[in-house]
């Protein structure tokens, strides 16, 4: 038979602690001694080293009352507490995640509270935040062609476990596809590019427009030749000026605009972040690599630019 202090010795708990377990009903002692001190037997022993054990992991008082009187098993409130613990980890990853983007982005405070509100999203409502800006880029567009089928494949999601790196991506994703004028730009690319792979649907002009807009403003902004200098208007008349069916500059002007909210570089960076969440390889299958779409990006932002310089 023990008494506290004995316990106390033997488990290296404080006295007090053991009082109160005692006095909680955690821990009954098996009688008392002629002088009215509480007295405890090796059952008692096992006992206390089990409550200790467990309040180290963190289970409440309850619940270890529970596993004691044999109305819970030790498995079942492991198991409760892991997802708990999990939660916790979760959230705990999430705040990490806002402070270290705050301390690399040097965020105002309204800013900081932006992060703060993305990064707290359940599941669900990042679910819902992601589908929204889906069904406003491609509702109502041919999911088979183009950039269309290529976005919802590749929807993004925050990973259940996410690294620091997808705590980051989550966040700057959130941002950018709740911008409004991102969005309707990846709207206006999407159409875009749906009609540039559907020639029966669009004049013939219109497709070989597309094709010299890549080929000839690309390579001129591969060579960083200004858009509003010389040789950037003899560019442009090759662009535009070379199929007398084609659209006037106004009206290129009034395609191209939509997209400036997706060129380099926010178009390429939405993919970026995609692949960080999505735990893609660099040039995963199915998604554009992510150079050819800077390029492109590049080209149509070069054309825009250079109309008007030239208008």
């Amino acid at each position: 038979m023990f008494t506290v202090g004995e316990l106390a010795r033997r488990t290296g708990l404080p006295a007090r602690t053991i009082r109160f377990w005692t006095e909680t009903g955690a821990l009954p002692p098996a009688g008392r001694s002629a002088s009215g001190y509480r007295l405890y037997d090796a059952e008692g022993l096992a006992r206390l080293e089990l409550i200790a054990t467990l309040r180290e992991l963190g289970v409440g008082l309850a619940d270890v009352r529970r596993v004691l009187d044999q109305r819970a098993t030790l498995a079942e409130v492991a198991a409760a507490h892991v997802r708990a613990l999990d939660a916790q980890i979760h959230s705990l990853r999430l705040r990490r995640g806002v402070l270290a983007e705050i301390t690399r982005r040097g965020s105002a405070a309204e800013e900081m509270v932006l992060m703060r509100r993305f990064a707290k999203l359940s599941a669900q409502q990042r679910g819902q935040l992601v589908d929204d800006f889906l069904e406003e880029v491609a509702g109502g567009l041919d999911t088979t062609a183009g950039m269309v089928g290529q976005l919802l494949r590749a929807r993004p999601d925050l990973p259940d476990d996410p690294t620091p790196e997808q705590v980051h991506a989550w966040i700057e994703l959130a941002e950018l596809v709740s911008d409004p004028a991102f969005r309707r730009g990846v709207r206006a690319l999407a159409a875009y590019t749906v009609g540039r792979r559907q020639p029966g649907d669009q004049p013939a002009s219109a497709v070989r427009l597309a094709r010299r807009v890549v080929r000839d403003a690309g390579a001129a902004s591969a060579r960083g030749v200004a858009p509003g200098s010389a040789e950037g208007a003899m560019v442009l008349d090759r662009v535009v000026g070379s199929d007398p069916g084609g659209p006037s500059r106004a009206e290129l002007l009034e395609v191209l605009a939509p997209l400036e909210a997706v060129t380099e570089p926010r178009g390429a960076r939405y993919w970026e972040l995609v692949g960080v969440l999505n735990g893609w390889p660099p040039y995963p299958d199915g998604v554009p690599s992510l150079e050819h779409l800077r390029a492109g990006l590049r080209a149509h932002g070069w054309v825009l630019a250079a109309l008007r310089a030239h208008a």
